[in-house]
């Protein structure tokens, strides 16, 4: 007798196949088989009519914290992610001497929008080396798997202490030592090295992450740490101001280590064939032997905008800021009073509050083209037609008074999408050739982060009721491909080769979907993150089960309590 079947469903195995009708059987936390009539079980999920995929495999989340204190790890979990990987844009929390604590916070609170009086309140700090945080991670009980890789930045800190935040050049000591310490990451465990070389990321303080201007010796002396542990991939976040460099380099460090090397890719509003540039240097990197993959989002990447995330379009009003400490509710009453609402719409922005925005958040006070309201189901390809701007000029009113109305409507939960990447030219069209080309990886979710400006963890969710379902802009994309997307391609990428398809003696991580009534809901913001800490998420309907390692783990969108989850290491 089997412990569960899934009845009747229609499975879609992950592995780019037809969808065929019939049964799932599992035994213990793996998959006994796949199709046809299985055999009588202690439980049964009856699945008529509705999709069985393996769990979706997040490779690009920023759990790093949250991952030690929460063992339920939503809204990632919600969206159907049985396996979700860490320690992504060279940030994280290991290894970390004491005397680093709160400079990597800061790190993370700059680079990432985590609240970092969470952190200090969540963060139990009871490792040091990166093989101890793993410990760390292991000992607590969890809702679905988690894996980690090695981040650059408290990597050097801890190797250089002050020098790294300086931007000192590596000697060869401190190069040595980085790299064994990241030898000793990959045989603990570890998925593989992350580093960031971009003037995005930043500090509380404005600094650029220690990692930013590395030294192609250092680099190497890391990457090939890689090499010799024989695992684990090499990833990157890059300006590209030297494409031709940053190619040259990379395609080198392949062949001194073997490693395969991955970079996240979007569009740019001031280069918009610039994607396109890089591209081609990944092919002609191919070519010549080397394994480069872009890591790209299937929507653009764009702020959410309301009266309690991090910014809107009158943030830096005086009025507005005045508010800052304010509840929800005594804000949303202020905001109501007719003569308030007339002084903040009528007021300039503050030079001082402007100045210590960085430049593309500082653009939001103006740019009401690029503004759209969200919607319930939300919208992420919207036509220009509904943009604030647009909008605006219908009613007759400016757009600064349509924005304030439409903002303290309602309950006062309304949102703005307001694309940063990915949505150049208004559409999805340059989504639509990132995701569809066979040098590119599915990512860029970035569940954990971001908490008051950025919702994507409903990536996963998305791919399925935009791509496949709703488009109405533009081609949609199989079912079967989608699904291998985000299943077997990730989980091959980076070496999870137990999950990712639904076959007999892999790992049960499966969601059973009602696809017809799949829906994203309007992004909210919740105040439950340490030291009453505030984070966007997203809810979604239509997930009849999500099942990790054989237990349901979410049913009928409840949480059921089981904890099946663990620390997935490498190799192991």
């Amino acid at each position: 007798m089997h412990d569960l079947v899934i009845r009747g469903g229609s499975i879609v195995d992950g592995t780019g196949n037809a969808r065929f009708t019939g049964d799932v059987a599992i035994d213990g936390d793996r998959i006994a088989s796949v199709g046809g009539k299985a055999g009588p079980a202690r439980r049964v999920i009856e699945a008529d009519g509705q999709l069985v995929t393996p769990g979706w495999v997040d490779v690009h989340t920023h759990y790093d914290g949250q991952a030690t204190w929460d063992p339920v790890l939503a809204p990632s979990s919600w969206h159907g992610a049985t396996t979700i990987m860490f320690g992504n844009c060279g940030v994280g929390f290991a290894p970390a001497r004491p005397e680093h604590r709160d400079a990597l916070i800061d790190l993370l609170e700059g680079v990432e929008d985590i609240p970092g009086a969470a952190l200090h309140e969540g963060l139990k700090w009871d490792w040091q080396s990166f093989p101890e945080f793993l410990d760390a991670l292991e000992r607590m009980p969890r809702t679905i798997d988690i894996a980690a890789q090695m981040p650059h930045h408290p990597l050097r800190v801890f190797a250089m202490g002050e020098r790294a935040i300086r931007h000192e050049r590596a000697t060869a000591d401190d190069i040595q030592l980085m790299h064994r310490l990241t030898l000793e990451a990959m045989q603990a465990g570890a998925f593989g090295f992350t580093t960031s070389r971009t003037e995005s990321h930043k500090t509380t303080r404005g600094e650029n992450v220690p990692g930013r201007f590395a030294a192609e010796d250092e680099l190497f002396g890391i990457g090939t740490a890689l090499g010799k542990a024989g695992r684990g991939a090499f990833g990157m976040l890059s300006d590209f101001e030297d494409e031709g460099a940053e190619f040259d380099w990379m395609t080198r460090l392949y062949q001194a280590t073997g490693r395969p090397l991955w970079f996240l890719l979007t569009d740019r509003s001031n280069d918009p064939e610039r994607w396109r540039r890089i591209m081609a240097g990944v092919r002609k990197a191919r070519q010549a032997g080397a394994s480069i993959t872009a890591q790209v989002a299937g929507r653009p990447v764009g702020l959410i905008l309301g009266l309690t995330t991090s910014l809107n379009p009158f943030t830096a009003k005086p009025s507005f800021a005045a508010l800052a400490k304010a509840t929800p509710a005594e804000r949303l009453a202020r905001l109501r009073d007719p003569g308030v609402r007339q002084q903040i719409i009528e007021e300039a922005v503050s030079d001082k509050l402007l100045a210590i925005l960085p430049p593309l958040q500082r653009a939001i006070a103006t740019r009401w083209d690029r503004m759209y309201p969200l919607g319930d189901p939300p919208d992420y390809e919207p036509p220009a037609e509904r943009s604030i701007a647009a909008m605006a000029e219908r009613t007759n009113q400016t757009p600064a008074e349509y924005c304030y109305d439409y903002l303290t409507g309602a309950d006062g939960g309304r949102m703005l999408f307001f694309p940063v990447v990915n949505y150049v030219f208004g559409d999805h069209g340059v989504v639509h050739e990132m995701i569809t080309d066979p040098a590119t990886l599915l990512g860029l979710g970035d569940g954990g982060a971001h908490c008051g400006l950025i919702c994507d963890a409903s990536l996963p969710s998305f791919m399925l009721t935009h791509w496949v379902r709703d488009r109405a802009r533009g081609p949609r994309l199989p079912l079967e491909w989608v699904v291998k997307r985000q299943t077997s391609e990730t989980a091959d990428y980076f070496g999870f080769h137990d999950r990712g398809r639904l076959v007999p003696g892999l790992k049960a991580d499966i969601n059973v979907i009602d696809f017809d009534r799949l829906r994203l809901h309007h992004p909210e913001m919740v105040f439950d993150l340490p030291a009453g800490g505030r984070r966007l998420v997203q809810k979604v309907d239509g997930y009849r089960a999500t099942i990790v390692s054989g237990e349901p783990i979410f049913e009928a969108g409840e949480e059921t309590g089981a904890r099946p989850g663990r620390l997935v290491r490498a190799g192991r």
